[in-house]
This record gives C-alpha cells, sequence and structure tokens, in this order.
C-alpha cells in the first residue's frame, strides 16, 4: 500500500525549499515564491516536521541543505518538473484547435531549445500544421509585423515595430572568450588582449549591431578584426588561439565541442546585455504567445541557464529568466 504524504506537506512549501537548495539563500527563497521570512520558516519547520528529519544545517548561515536535504532535494525538483510539464501540457492543450502555427525562432536555440519546444507545440497541433523555421532575429521581428509569421523567439531589437508586444524570456549577458591560458585573469581593459585579432559577428547581425552600437558609445575600436557569420566559426577562432570575441553565455553554450579550449571572463569596459523575447503582433495572439513564453522559460532554465550557472558560476544572476 502506498505511503500517504503528511498534510503538513504544502505545494508552497516544497517550492520553498526548492529554491532554498538552488540558492542557500532563505530571503531569496522566500522572495522567489512570495512568502514573508517569517512565513518561509513556518513552512520550512512544517516540511522538517512532516518528513521526520532536519533538511537544513540550521546552525550554518547562510542556511545550507544536509546530507538528508540534498537527497530529499533531487526528488523534489523532479516531482515539481513533473507538475510543471503537467501544467504546461494542460496550457498548451487550448491551442489545439489553430489550423496553423508559424514560428521563427533564433539559431541560438537550435541545438537544445528548438527540439524540446517542437516536441511540446506538436503534443498540442494536428500533425503538418507546426512551422518552426530558423531566420534572423531583425527578419523574423519583422516577419511578425507584416504577418508572414505568427510568433518570433528573437533577440530583442534596437527599434521595436509599433504593432509588435514583447514577451521578454531571458536576459544573456555579453562576456569575454578568449583561448585556454592566454589570460590567468580577467582583462582590466582590451589592451590586456593585445597580440589578438578581435573576432566579431558578421555585421549584418543583430548582436553584431548590439556589440558595435555599446563599443562605439564607449568610444572603443579593436584592432585586427575578423568577421565570422556564424557563432560556431567564432568559437572554434578562438579555441585555435586566433583571436578574442565579445560573445554571450547562451553563444558560449552552442559550442560545446570549443568549451575546453576557450576560458570566458567578465568584460573589460561597462556591462551590457541582450534580451531574447517572444513578439508576437494581433490580440487574438496573446494568449498563444503565453503559453509558448511559459514552456520556452521552462526549456531554456533547464536546458542552457542552470548548466551554464554549473559549467560557469561566476555568471550567477547575470544569466537570468525574465518574467513578463
Amino acid at each position: 500500500m502506498a505511503t500517504m504524504l503528511s498534510d503538513k506537506i504544502s505545494l508552497r512549501g516544497l517550492e520553498l525549499f526548492e529554491q532554498l537548495g538552488l540558492s542557500n539563500s532563505m530571503q531569496e527563497a522566500s522572495a522567489k515564491v512570495g512568502l514573508s521570512m517569517s512565513a518561509a520558516s513556518q513552512q520550512l519547520r512544517n516540511l522538517e516536521e512532516a518528513v521526520g528529519y532536519e533538511l537544513v544545517d540550521h546552525s550554518s548561515r547562510p542556511l545550507k541543505l544536509n546530507s538528508e536535504g540534498r537527497t530529499y532535494f533531487i526528488h523534489i525538483r523532479s516531482a515539481l518538473e513533473q507538475l510543471r510539464l503537467g501544467n504546461a501540457e494542460l496550457s498548451l492543450a487550448n491551442i489545439g484547435s489553430i489550423k496553423t502555427l508559424r514560428v521563427g525562432i533564433i539559431d541560438d536555440f537550435d541545438s537544445e531549445v528548438s527540439p524540446r519546444l517542437a516536441v511540446a507545440l506538436a503534443k498540442a497541433l494536428k500533425l503538418g500544421q507546426l512551422k518552426l523555421m530558423t531566420s534572423p532575429s531583425i527578419q523574423m521581428i519583422d516577419d511578425v509585423s507584416s504577418q508572414s509569421i505568427d510568433i518570433a523567439i528573437a533577440s530583442r531589437a534596437l527599434d521595436l515595430p509599433d504593432n509588435v508586444t514583447e514577451l521578454p524570456i531571458v536576459r544573456d549577458p555579453f562576456i569575454v572568450a578568449v583561448p585556454r591560458g592566454h589570460l590567468a585573469k580577467a582583462p582590466d581593459s582590451i589592451d590586456d588582449l593585445a597580440g589578438l585579432s578581435y573576432l566579431r559577428y558578421e555585421s549584418s547581425q543583430l548582436i553584431a549591431r548590439q556589440i558595435t552600437t555599446h563599443l562605439s558609445r564607449l568610444k572603443l575600436a579593436p584592432e585586427s578584426w575578423i568577421e565570422v557569420d556564424s557563432n560556431q566559426a567564432l568559437f572554434g577562432l578562438v579555441a585555435s588561439g586566433t583571436g578574442w570575441a565579445t560573445t554571450t553565455p547562451i553563444g558560449f553554450m552552442r559550442a560545446r565541442r570549443y568549451h575546453e579550449a576557450v576560458d570566458l571572463f567578465s568584460l573589460p569596459y561597462s556591462d551590457f546585455s541582450r534580451t531574447i523575447s517572444i513578439f508576437y503582433r494581433d490580440a487574438w495572439m496573446q494568449r498563444i504567445a503565453e503559453i509558448i513564453a511559459e514552456q520556452l522559460r521552462r526549456i531554456v532554465q533547464n536546458e542552457i541557464v542552470d548548466p551554464c550557472r554549473t559549467k560557469i558560476p561566476w555568471i550567477g544572476d547575470r544569466l537570468t529568466i525574465l518574467s513578463e
């Protein structure tokens, strides 16, 4: 006979425990789930009483999960993920009546995110009625404005058409990529990168325009540059020792084959970032866009943000999922 869970175990308490395990901060965890510190402490006490074990080291500051807590955390994360998957699939069922859905998606998501999003959407749509295509961000936003596509998942443009609405998904900060071992610490200025060519994205790409605009604002103009038209080519050249680049964590996560030959650092000039969002135009498309945004945020968190924070711990909340 299955063991019944105690009535003292609440969903909010489990979500609090999950956030505590991720952040090791009761203040941050309570804020994430919308509880006061006193209410969060009570939820944690109730959970520990219900399971019959202390789950955190109450003598440490900040709070950290103990061995029992770490074991419980693994199962709680899995259980909550299944609940969120269920909610997402129920929500996606609401778009099953749509005859055709045309979705453009940024190529930064082509390896990890796009396949999972396609599977989730395909479950909700009849076979043959989902069109998922990769295109440059600038082109996709124009396509939404002209109704050539219904939804765009793209980097935010410098100028957004008046008839297009944005739902932010993830903030992707710019960082510096250099050949492994070239620098002992983060560069203080671009002068520290002398001796390497400056690698930049092809000038028609939105990411290239964003970087160029920021550098121009700072009156910085790296010399001896090489222009490449793909993320893989850029990281391949960095890995080979040819040059350095301004790029992003999401770009780095796409170039997995080069991870062991590349070092990443904070920018040697003022920080800036790009935002990847969902764009749509018609009022009737709003609910569909919101449903896709909810699913997309979950996939990006699991497939990009969490693995990236593990691989590049210093990136922290600079790379983060955004709510509307």
